[in-house]
């Protein structure tokens, strides 16, 4: 089962390690990335930021799509986290149980709009969330789960 679908530029790091993961209730955390999976330096770094106890999975956009659609998955209470919306949209839109998507961190680049205090978006990361929006999708604006929830 999804529990939570989170956006962060920095992936697995101690916010999400541990506030997320607690707050959730999730025994998996399944890294969806194309760099982490062929990078040795990123990977190593995921898994030592990983709590102990909670299984750590860290896949290509592809491979997690393949494996959330599967149904190996379903056993876990299963944080995914990506890198960015764009990688969020490829994956809500071909894994049905994907209902939320938390915005934690995306950095500032030159294009980018800020739209809170970590959060900021290219113009074709707004269209995508909004084409998300549109399909039910709720998507959330909090960098730790005692933020108040605002909704994109």
């Amino acid at each position: 089962m999804i529990v939570l679908t989170r956006v962060d530029h920095r992936l697995l790091h101690g916010q999400v390690a541990f506030s997320w993961t607690n707050n959730i209730g999730a025994d998996c955390i399944l890294i969806a990335n194309d760099d982490v999976v062929n990078n040795e330096l990123r990977k190593t770094t995921m898994k030592l930021a990983k709590p102990q106890g909670v299984k750590l999975v860290i896949k290509s956009i592809k491979d997690s799509i393949e494996a959330l659609k599967s149904g190996v998955t379903d056993k876990y209470k299963l944080f995914i986290v990506v890198e960015s919306v764009k990688d969020a949209y490829l994956l809500a839109n071909e894994v049905g149980e994907i209902k939320q998507i938390n915005l934690g961190g995306t950095k500032a680049a030159d294009g980018t709009r800020n739209i809170s205090k970590a959060v900021n978006l290219f113009p074709e990361d707004e269209t995508m969330l909004n084409q998300l929006k549109n399909k039910n999708i709720e998507i959330e604006i909090r960098q730790v789960p005692t933020d108040s929830k605002i909704i994109f």
